[in-house]
């Protein structure tokens, strides 16, 4: 069980980078363990660090002015190759949410996944959060999954995403995949009781 889903608000780290992929998410070389915990490290880290492991200044997560539970990305995100691994290094970095315009349907899945809602806006939308963002980095949007809004607190436009009912279901009840079945065994014995 993970923890549930409802309501999340916060600042925002931007990443006004179109057709981010995988492998700029969490780069080959790290994909070798098989725990998930320690991910959050490697994220975006050939950005993030030069070839002598220190920071590299001009990179967003290295700016103290931003920080929060959800990443805004550029249009296109997480293209590439179907590694589960970029899913686990967001959400072991701590962001919850990731706003985008589109999302690679495979990576899209992996985070939803992962417990980290994907949430897909509009072009213009999008643009404007940039925008909020830039002005404001203390500015902060609004992700309501039972209502399934996301609200730009600064200009207080809203706009609706969709989500798939399962996924959303289990994302507000803290449950993955195996939990979910669990949850429903007993109707999964009952149902195979009547169709012997």
């Amino acid at each position: 069980m993970k923890a549930k889903f409802n309501r999340v608000i916060s600042t925002c780290v931007p990443l006004p980078l179109e057709n981010v992929d995988t492998d700029q998410i969490i780069p080959a070389r790290f994909l070798k363990a098989t725990s998930r915990e320690g991910f959050g490290e490697k994220l975006f880290y050939d950005w993030r660090y030069d070839e002598s492991g220190r920071e590299i200044t001009g990179f967003v997560l290295n700016n103290s002015l931003y920080g929060g539970e959800v990443l805004v990305a550029g249009k296109n995100f997480g293209s590439g190759s179907s590694r589960e691994h970029a899913a686990w290094a967001i959400a072991d970095y701590g962001f919850r949410v990731v706003v985008s315009s589109f999302f690679a349907d495979i990576h899209r899945q992996n985070e939803l996944n992962n417990f980290v809602l994907p949430v897909v806006v509009s072009e213009a939308f999008l643009e404007s959060l940039f925008a909020s963002i830039e002005a404001d980095p203390k500015m902060e949007v609004e992700i309501d999954l039972p209502k399934q809004t996301i609200l730009n607190r600064s200009t207080g436009v809203c706009e609706s995403f969709q989500i798939n009912g399962y996924k959303k279901h289990c994302l507000m009840h803290g449950l993955d995949d195996i939990d979910f079945l669990l949850g429903n065994k007993e109707k999964i014995e009952a149902w195979e009781k009547g169709s012997e």
